[in-house]
């Protein structure tokens, strides 16, 4: 390989490398496992909500940030009554809505006051009335 050629290539491969490099830092963040199936409003694979996979695009990088740490058990407000996993709700969290507002009901015991949240995957699994 001749100079000129060595310093073509390495430039092609630095360039090659910047818009990747550009490309993943630039790319929005996404817990999509490409498993999707509409389960009642939850996609069984990652386990959002179908108006939080539509609105996926118009949320802020913290606001994808947070469902994802909510799916994850990262942020969570209590665990799961069914599996033991940390679960989210965003009553218990202070709000007035909740996630779960929006998918398809489920057979589920009627609730007591002091009862808590299923988890995402949980919920997700419960038959749909």
């Amino acid at each position: 390989m001749f100079p000129h050629q060595f310093n073509t290539a390495l430039a092609r491969s630095m360039l090659e490398y910047a818009t990747f490099k550009n490309h993943y830092e630039n790319t929005m963040k996404s817990p999509c496992l490409a498993a999707c199936k509409n389960s009642g409003g939850i996609c069984s694979g990652c386990h959002r909500t179908m108006d939080e996979i539509i609105q996926w695009k118009d949320k802020t990088d913290e606001q994808r940030e947070n469902i994802i740490d909510q799916i994850t058990g990262i942020n969570a407000t209590h665990h799961c009554p069914e599996c033991r996993t940390q679960a989210y709700c965003d009553i218990a969290a202070g709000k007035e809505t909740c996630w779960c507002f929006t998918i398809e009901t489920r057979d589920l015991p009627k609730p007591n006051s002091t009862q808590l949240c299923l988890c995402r995957k949980c919920l997700e699994k419960k038959p749909i009335l």
